[in-house]
């Protein structure tokens, strides 16, 4: 069953990926304009797009993992994946900045003076250099050592996007904790020794 899709799935050109994960955001700003996301529509972009942000964020950890202890082979897509995320965290910035604040001296003042926005931020920022070197050229310039260990960043923005979803929401709600709790397992499973990996896998 894996390996024919594996072998459904090799056959797959990634930017396929690409194509299919704009679709969304296009499909939340006609939303939002025409009436369908609610009394608060920017607020309902904001918040889907974080959403999406870190269902992708999700998504790249979970590449290594899925190999590893069920043997499915998507490595072909995890660049996709995390540039993809990059996307749904740089235009749910973009709107926060542009639709929602709008006045540069709030949004200063909202970076410093809100712990969750400082949080988010710093995940945002931390992705920068994160989508500025996923390409081939820049593997070839850092060299694959220093191009895996800068991409280990990943590993921080997915912990500080799940902490930034878990202090924003209201009151006390399950669904980000979930996501937190995701997030740590992928990273701690990635981090098994290899004997223990054998062991979980078999």
């Amino acid at each position: 069953m894996i390996d024919s899709l594996n072998t459904v799935l090799r056959k797959l050109p990634p930017w396929l990926l690409y194509i299919a994960g704009t679709l969304p955001v296009v499909w939340l700003f006609y939303a939002g304009a025409t009436g369908g996301l609610g009394v608060d529509p920017v607020k309902a972009i904001e918040h889907r797009l974080g959403l999406w942000a870190l269902w992708l964020l999700i998504a790249t950890l979970a590449v290594t993992p899925l190999m590893k202890f069920a043997g499915l082979r998507l490595l072909q897509f995890r660049r996709a994946l995390g540039v993809l995320a990059f996307f749904y965290v740089l235009v749910h910035v973009l709107v926060w900045l542009v639709l929602d604040v709008q006045i540069l001296s709030q949004v200063w003042a909202d970076i410093l003076k809100r712990p969750y926005i400082t949080i988010g931020m710093a995940a945002f920022v931390m992705m920068l250099p994160l989508a500025i070197t996923s390409n081939n050229w820049s593997v070839r310039k850092l060299g694959a050592p220093r191009w895996r260990s800068l991409h280990k960043l990943t590993y921080p923005v997915a912990i500080l996007g799940g902490v930034h979803f878990v202090m924003l929401v209201k009151g006390w709600q399950v669904e980000p904790f979930w996501y937190l709790g995701v997030i740590v397992i992928l990273i701690a499973l990635r981090k098994l020794p290899k004997r223990a990996r054998r062991q979980a896998a078999g």
